[in-house]
């Protein structure tokens, strides 16, 4: 997977992005969450085992070990598979946090 980066800058998740979780020799994604200058936010990253292409799904959302009710820059990972990440701003008065995600693999 390349890398992926996404930008939120109001209350509310992103869209889910997929994550492969069948990476052959081992599996990782480093996780790296850049709050702007000047922000008023929370934030968290969630993650979930359900199939975000299956219209019928409504995934259930997970909250990341170490990055929840974050309001500076933080950083993580994921050692086990997983089919998806998102970024959640829990709380919003101004400003914008990207999130970027690093996998293991082709």
């Amino acid at each position: 997977m390349r890398p992926q980066t996404v930008t939120k800058s109001s209350a509310g998740a992103t869209d889910w992005i997929p994550i492969n979780s069948r990476v052959e020799n081992s599996f990782g994604i480093g996780i790296g969450c850049v709050v702007a200058g000047g922000s008023t936010l929370t934030y968290k990253v969630e993650h979930t085992f359900d199939d975000v292409f299956d219209s019928s799904v409504t995934p259930t959302a997970f909250d990341h070990a170490t990055i929840v009710s974050k309001t500076a820059n933080s950083d993580g990972n994921y050692a086990y598979p997983i089919r998806a990440v998102r970024l959640n701003i829990t709380a919003f008065t101004s400003g914008s946090v990207t999130m970027t995600l690093l996998q293991v693999g082709p």
